[in-house]
């Protein structure tokens, strides 16, 4: 047990000690404001104030960010300490910076509550970050600071009960687009054909070659094969659109499909472009997925990524969603929260933590290829970055690949295999 004595027990100040003590150090923690009670305590404690009452306590100058109640524009000037960098430096303290507001800073998403930049598709822009601009975004580093933070306090304190969590893969899949050929209709393959002349479309159609983006049973077999534990997050739209283009949720052909994954894998709903312009969406779209594989869908990614704070997680909440997997970017890869393991979002509008547990991830085929202009080849030596970063962490790795990129489209040549090498690799 850890005693952090404070002038004020705040709910932000709860809420990442919760984090970082509970979660990622594996002890328990209490948080007191007399004096006496800390004086008194023997064991392993924090002063975590600008109140000095020993030489030789351990003791983390506060910032004001954990007790403020509003949000507004923070100072933040990085540094570099060790082997990570950091900001809000302290001074006359045990630790260099104040690693609790600090963390809170990024976990929460503060900055993404101020006024920014969007970028084309109207999200937050990736350049607008603190990670970003100071050069961390492929860095877990919040679980580096509190690893290192864990060793001092060990130091200081050599009963305490220094333990370590474990290295997870968990890789996730989006179904933005099921089929490439089959099972859209005459229309819609008559106007690609027109738009585009391909024979593999007639081949397909005709039944004689397998459609490109079915790699169902593949996957399926590689899972079991590596005692893997997939999550499937499938587009549910109940309209076509620019940036909805799944085979239609009533499609006898998607049904089943959806039915088959249900029953060896956890599910998520994958809401519509259209369900952020209009809310009620979601609830359809969520309630047509469980009237399918007939039972609760708790698990949800954002198409596109495209969510804003704290409406977008709110949503969430009111739909009955309990884990969202959207904390990352569209536009890069990298740690959008600065961390590589799960954890409950805290709303800043209304000061608390919530029920939804964000599962953030760090890798995204499309990315990669996309955004980032990436051979396969290059995309391979990005993610055994990113496994070796979550790995060194003790962290979670989450990707997220699409059907279409493991397939026999020949755009994406290549991504299967270095895909099945990565596999091979995680899976020693």
């Amino acid at each position: 047990m850890v005693l952090i004595y404070s002038n004020k027990i705040s709910p932000r100040l709860q809420y990442i000690c919760s984090f970082i003590f509970t979660e990622l150090l594996c002890t328990g923690f209490r948080i007191t404001e007399s004096e006496t009670e800390y004086k008194q305590n023997a064991g392993t404690k924090i002063n975590y104030s600008s109140t000095c009452f020993s030489e030789s306590e351990f003791r983390i100058q506060n910032m004001p960010l954990l007790f403020e109640n509003s949000i507004a524009q923070q100072n933040i000037v990085c540094f570099d300490t060790g082997d990570f960098k950091a900001f809000f430096k302290t001074t006359n303290s045990s630790y260099p910076f104040d690693v609790f507001a600090a963390s809170f800073y990024l976990i929460s998403r503060y900055e993404e509550y101020l006024p920014y930049q969007k970028d084309s598709y109207g999200r937050y822009a990736h350049e607008n970050s603190i990670a970003f601009k100071a050069n961390f975004l492929t860095q877990p580093l919040i679980n580096s600071w509190v690893i290192h933070f864990g060793k001092m306090l060990k130091a200081y304190f050599p009963d305490f009960d220094l333990k370590q969590n474990h290295f997870s893969f968990m890789p996730t899949y989006d179904v933005d687009i099921a089929y490439s050929y089959l099972h859209k209709g005459w229309k819609r393959n008559m106007g690609g054909f027109l738009k585009q002349p391909s024979l593999q479309r007639l081949k397909v159609l005709a039944g004689f070659e397998k459609d490109p983006f079915d790699v169902y049973s593949w996957l399926n077999d590689m899972h079991r094969t590596n005692n893997l534990q997939p999550v499937y997050f499938f587009l549910f739209a109940k309209q076509n659109g620019i940036y909805d283009k799944n085979i239609l949720p009533d499609n006898a052909a998607m049904i089943q499909l959806v039915k088959k994954h249900a029953a060896a894998y956890d599910l998520g709903i994958h809401p519509s472009w259209k369900s952020g312009e209009d809310e009620g969406l979601l609830l359809q779209e969520k309630k047509a997925m469980e009237s399918v594989i007939q039972k609760q869908v708790v698990n949800s990614r954002q198409h596109y990524i495209k969510f804003d704070l704290p409406q977008g997680y709110a949503r969430l909440i009111g739909a009955g969603i309990t884990d969202d997997y959207s904390m990352g970017y569209g536009s890069i890869n990298g740690f959008r929260a600065s961390v590589a393991s799960s954890f409950y979002w805290y709303n800043l509008q209304t000061e608390q933590q919530t029920s939804l547990r964000i599962h953030p991830f760090c890798f995204m085929d499309t990315n990669s290829f996309y955004e980032q202009k990436l051979t396969a080849k290059a995309a391979y030596d990005e993610l055994m970055q990113y496994y070796n970063s979550c790995k060194s962490v003790n962290g979670t790795l989450i990707t997220i690949w699409h059907n279409n990129f493991l397939g026999t489209d020949k755009k994406f040549e290549g991504w299967k295999e270095m895909y099945l090498q990565f596999i091979a690799l995680v899976r020693k």
